[in-house]
């Protein structure tokens, strides 16, 4: 399994904020988060959870993948997953098992790796 570098993480978000010309006020406001913590993920010394992963994610408008290894899988997991169900499947789908969706296929990939 490989193991998440929290410094390369951190680097990755700070190259896309640069990016798109945000400061780090700017994306910490974004995210909910203080700007002292988001410096603190930036580089890698402190570990957000989970809803601060995707409430960054979301502002920087990035993918998981791009994020936590530098990978961008196109056409996005998620769009792709759903594409593989049928209408009447997609309309039963709700949030949760979505969620356990994605998690699983995060789970995959890191496990290939």
């Amino acid at each position: 399994m490989k193991e998440l570098d929290y410094g390369k993480l951190g680097a990755r978000i700070r190259q896309v904020r640069k990016v798109k010309g945000w400061s780090q006020d700017d994306l910490a406001k974004r995210c909910g988060v203080s700007m002292s913590f988001l410096g603190h993920i930036e580089r890698g010394t402190r570990v957000m959870s989970i809803e601060t992963f995707v409430n960054i994610c979301e502002a920087l408008d990035a993918g998981a993948d791009e994020l936590l290894w530098g990978v961008i899988h196109t056409p996005n997991v998620v769009q792709k997953m759903c594409e593989s169900e049928s209408q009447q499947e997609k309309d039963k789908m709700d949030s949760y098992s979505m969620y356990v969706r994605i998690m699983k296929s995060v789970a995959e990939i890191m496990s290939e790796a």
